[in-house]
């Protein structure tokens, strides 16, 4: 059985609220889990200590079981100190696409032009 620690969705429109899970990679995202680890509560401010609770004993058990943390989770778990932070770097996502680099160059051969 293939283990997720992953948010499950709660909350009405625009007011999310989510439940940090341990569950089988195979059920939907709201559906059944098998043990609840925690919440997080976007909605609150940033340096709120409301805003991740996570039973981390529990976590790093799961852990301990094979579970993989989704993206987010696993920040939370690096925020907390349960698992190694991990260096990310995306630097091609702050570079233009191809069509605005193409836009970008005819716009300054056409400032160049009219600028003689």
């Amino acid at each position: 059985m293939s283990m997720k620690i992953r948010l499950a969705r709660g909350g009405s429109n625009k007011r999310p609220h989510y439940s940090i899970v341990a569950t089988d990679s195979r059920m939907p995202r709201d559906g059944r889990f098998l043990e609840k680890l925690g919440t997080y509560n976007p909605l609150l401010a940033k340096d709120s200590e409301d805003r991740v609770k996570i039973n981390l004993e529990r976590a790093q058990y799961w852990l301990g079981q094979g579970a993989q943390p989704t993206d987010r989770v696993a920040r939370f778990l690096e925020a907390a100190g349960v698992i190694a932070k991990t260096v990310r770097s995306n630097p091609k996502a702050a570079q233009p696409g191809e069509k605005a680099v193409k836009r970008a160059a005819e716009k300054a051969a056409k400032a160049e032009k009219t600028a003689e």
